[in-house]
């Protein structure tokens, strides 16, 4: 996927999950901030960031930020790239022969972000963004997500049911050693993924080529359940 129109800034503070100040051009801007998990060790004060800027002029903010250096990695922040960029790898073939892909498809009770079909078979994924890493190693999730609990159990009743269940965790960033689940910080989370996996739910991670303005799924990574 690839963004228009952005701009170099670095970043001066967070006061809420929704905006940040950062300064663009000599200016203090406020922007918003696509992503509302907590974040806190990839926005200290004075890290590199990209924003792009709005066309839309009743925009209360003329910004979002999408990207922040942290150490040598471009990390992708935007919350809603991990599914646009899935998106793409499923149609392009990344998936290998898959057909008929859907977006945000509803299956008895449950809303999945794709749907397609795969050997002869119907199949639901679900996408989840991971920006959380130390060292190389990624986690996720980085707050407690009674949503992704919800979805791994629906994709669980989904594979008992006799259809393909993926989750897909897209890492917004490349150069990561492997993914483990965040018992730490959601034990439920955690508990639903490592349940889901012994029921026949396919669990993938992909790392990311991210620049200042694309991100693109690249290569497989390891996962330690």
């Amino acid at each position: 996927m690839k963004y228009e129109n952005m701009v170099l800034g670095v970043f001066i503070r967070r006061p809420n999950r929704f905006i940040a100040h950062v300064l663009i051009d000599g200016q203090e801007e406020i922007v918003h901030v696509k992503n509302t998990g907590r974040c806190r060790e990839l926005l200290p004060e004075g890290a590199k960031v990209w924003c792009q800027r709005s066309g839309n002029p009743q925009r209360k903010t003329k910004y979002d930020l999408i990207c922040v250096q942290k150490g040598h990695r471009l990390i992708n922040m935007d919350s809603q790239a991990p599914n646009a960029a899935a998106g793409e790898w499923l149609r392009s073939g990344g998936f290998g022969p898959v057909t008929n892909v859907r977006a945000e498809v509803t299956h008895g009770a449950s809303r999945f972000d794709f749907a397609f079909e795969k050997g002869g078979k119907t199949c639901f994924m679900e996408v989840k963004g991971v920006t959380l890493e130390n060292d190389g190693i990624c986690a996720f999730p980085d707050a407690p997500t009674l949503r992704g609990t919800k979805h791994l159990r629906e994709l669980t009743q989904a594979a008992a049911d006799g259809f393909g269940a993926y989750v897909l965790f897209v890492i917004q960033m490349k150069d990561v050693k492997f993914l483990h689940p965040n018992d730490a910080t959601d034990p439920a989370f955690s508990q639903a993924l490592r349940q889901a996996s012994q029921a026949g739910v396919t669990v993938l991670a992909m790392d990311c080529k991210v620049a200042e303005d694309t991100m693109v799924l690249d290569k497989p990574v390891p996962i330690c359940l």
